[in-house]
Formats: structure tokens, sequence, C-alpha cells
């Protein structure tokens, strides 16, 4: 569905498309796509940018961060151009070490670092490629991040980069104790990250509520999304593909 990232946004920029949802709390958490592997969220009045580039938006139009989020130091993750044009005085700003060293900015969260900031609460999540041939692209040794988010109880995960590893087939074990993931965004850039089938595994591992795929497309690999839908079907888990390539 079509809508605007906000007030500030409707007057300033062009709408890129949003979801909204209930909160467990009752509160309205706005998904906002942006492109690729870019997205954000508002929630209380409060925005968080993950991994903000220009190729996908005029962050300069857009309302200013609250929490800007960036998993590694790729190009298609890490501009800090855009990051600059979000910043305010007391924009927090959160990265593995690769994107901090490279951004010039922002504090190191290590993997498993969890930080609360009242209205929002972030971990580094693991992200990388365990198929042999993909080594070059997301390697273990450089520690990229995703995160996992908790706004109002409903907590969602943003894999970054990644493919089904065995950090994230564990997250069903956080489900049966009371803490499992609501939204899911997994990456499906072939031939970078996770194949349909390396997915659709994983939402069943996982068993969010609400399943994104998202950084598709831009290679000549495509993603079928459609044979991504058949896989799952069956899993109890709604797949919502919005545009982000």
């Amino acid at each position: 569905m079509a809508a605007i990232f906000g007030a500030q946004a409707c007057r300033q920029a062009p709408a890129h498309p949003s979801d909204t949802i209930t909160t467990r709390d009752g509160g309205e958490l706005v998904i906002t796509f942006f492109g690729h592997g870019s997205i954000a969220f508002e929630y209380g009045g409060r925005h968080v940018y993950i991994d903000p580039v220009g190729d996908y938006a005029d962050y300069s139009a857009l309302p200013k961060a609250d929490l800007v989020l960036v998993g590694h130091e790729h190009g298609d993750h890490l501009d800090a151009k855009a990051i600059g044009s979000l910043r305010k005085e007391g924009t927090a700003g959160f990265g593995n070490r690769t994107a901090a060293e490279a951004w010039g900015s922002g504090e190191i969260m290590a993997h498993g670092d969890v930080r609360d900031l009242g209205w929002v609460t972030v971990e580094a999540f693991p992200a990388y490629n365990t198929s042999p041939e993909k080594q070059n692209f997301h390697p273990a040794a450089r520690a990229h991040n995703g995160w996992i988010l908790a706004f109002g109880g409903t907590r969602v995960y943003v894999a970054g980069d990644t493919e089904d590893t065995p950090e994230m087939m564990a997250l069903g074990a956080r489900r049966d104790e009371g803490h499992g993931i609501d939204i899911a965004f997994l990456p499906v850039n072939l031939p970078y990250t996770m194949t349909e089938g390396q997915a659709a595994r994983a939402v069943r591992a996982i068993g969010p509520r609400i399943f994104y795929p998202y950084h598709y497309g831009g290679t000549d690999h495509r993603t079928d999304l459609g044979r991504l839908a058949r896989l799952i079907e069956g899993s109890g888990v709604e797949m919502r593909v919005r545009p982000l390539e």
C-alpha cells in the first residue's frame, strides 16, 4: 500500500511505500521501504533508518533520524552523505566495526550487544555467508550485523546481508521462550545472500507473523518471489512483497 513516512515527509518529499502495523502495546509502527536494503521505522514520533543510501531516497527531505543503523561498510549499505543529511542533535548511530570505521562516527555494536534507548531496544545479530562459494561476499570473520529491534513489545528482525546461519535458524527457540520474532526481513539478493529455498527454511524456523523479502534485485540473478511464496505455503506466515528494486 502507498503511504507517506510521517507528516513531515508529506510536506517535504514524495511518498514511499509503507505499511502500518499495530504493536503489541497498541501503538503504531510505520515501516517505509526506500529500496534494496534501505528501510525505516517510525514509532511514537521517533525515526529509525537502516542502511540509508542516497540512491534510493532524498534523505535530506525526510524526517531527521533519532537512530541510524548500518550493518556493514558496503556501498549499498553505508552512505556517509545520506547519514549526514539525517543527523540532528542527539541522533544515535550504531554499526558493526567495519561500518563504524568507514563511517567515521557511530558506536560499534558487536554480536549480542544490546542497547535500550527507552523507546526501542536494539540487538546486534550475526550476518554472514555460509556457502563456500560466497565467502568473498560477507565472511563471518568480518562480523557484519543484522538487527533485532523491539518496538512496544513487537520484535522486528532485519537480517542484513546473510544466509540462513545457525544463529538465524535458532531464533525459533526464542519464540518458544515467549520472545519470538513478529516481523522478519530476510535478504534474497542473489547471488550474494539467500536463495529462495534458504529463505523459506529460515521463515519456517523463525516463525514470524509477517515476512518481508527484502534486499533483492539489481543483479542478473532474479529472485523468484512467486516460488518463495509457494515454498512457505502452509507455514502460517504472511509474506508481504513491497517494491525494493
